[in-house]
């Protein structure tokens, strides 16, 4: 069977592809609101996006979309749940530019990916990566862009971490094994088998398998975006400055 080509998996999804825009979109709106309320409530001027910002999401989008080609499987989940640190360089630049900048940095890293290596899910899998890494960049990047100290970036990577965990958990079982169980013609229980069959806690149906295989999975990899991203900002700062960022003391000292 010939493959696809991404335009023919755009246009046989198209009402898919639709409402993922329209998430995507709404996302957004939230993320420019809340980003609008920090600026004010820190006496913050200026453009949401400058030229340069858009330049360095974009830089921050490519790394990301290529990181997200690689992954790490895990022995307590099957092998279509693995690692990825492809939110990392997202996480950072929503540090650096803020929540609206992080949804489009989620959002670009995903087509980037799709560039790179079309999907072969119909945009279920694209589309989840999308929403869960929003669960983790967003909340982060809101908290952190209301008052740039320290604590608040830890704070913020804490709940961040947290969120996605108990999103992309829930996320799992309410719509994204369903979704693929549909997709592939594979019934819900074999799937949930290839769990039991790693990891003996997931035996039990859907709830089990989601606390068992996917929340550990979103728990280690928000730990370990949280602690490089804590680990490398500061040494980031001089590049965010050169590209037009102004980057105040209280957020120099965040990241000591």
């Amino acid at each position: 069977m010939e493959e696809k080509s991404l335009l023919q998996n755009v246009s046989e999804h198209a009402g898919y592809v639709g409402g993922i825009l329209a998430v995507i979109a709404a996302l957004f709106v939230l993320a420019v609101i809340c980003e609008m309320i920090s600026r004010k409530k820190n006496g913050e001027t200026g453009k949401v996006f400058s030229t340069r910002k858009l330049v360095m999401c974009g830089m921050f989008s490519a790394l990301s979309g290529v990181i997200m080609l690689f992954e790490i499987p895990m022995p307590f989940a099957p092998p279509f749940y693995k690692l990825d640190f492809s939110e990392l360089p997202v996480l950072i630049g929503g540090f650096a530019y803020g929540p609206a900048a992080a949804v489009v940095m989620e959002f670009l890293k995903v087509v980037i990916k799709l560039v790179l290596k079309n999907t072969s899910t119909a945009f279920v899998g694209e589309f989840a990566n999308f929403a869960v890494g929003c669960s983790l960049v967003l909340p982060a990047s809101i908290i952190y862009s209301m008052k740039k100290t320290k604590a608040t970036a830890l704070a913020a990577l804490i709940s961040g971490t947290l969120i996605m965990t108990v999103f992309g958990t829930a996320f799992n079982a309410l719509y994204l094994l369903p979704a693929f169980a549909a997709l592939y013609g594979m019934p819900l229980d074999v799937i949930l088998a290839m769990g039991e069959e790693v990891n003996p806690l997931a035996a039990g149906g859907i709830v089990s398998f989601v606390i068992a295989c996917v929340a550990p999975l979103n728990l280690l990899k928000g730990c370990a975006d949280s602690v490089i991203c804590l680990a490398v900002y500061k040494r980031l700062s001089p590049i965010f400055k050169s590209s037009g960022v102004q980057v105040s003391r209280k957020e120099a000292k965040a990241a000591e």
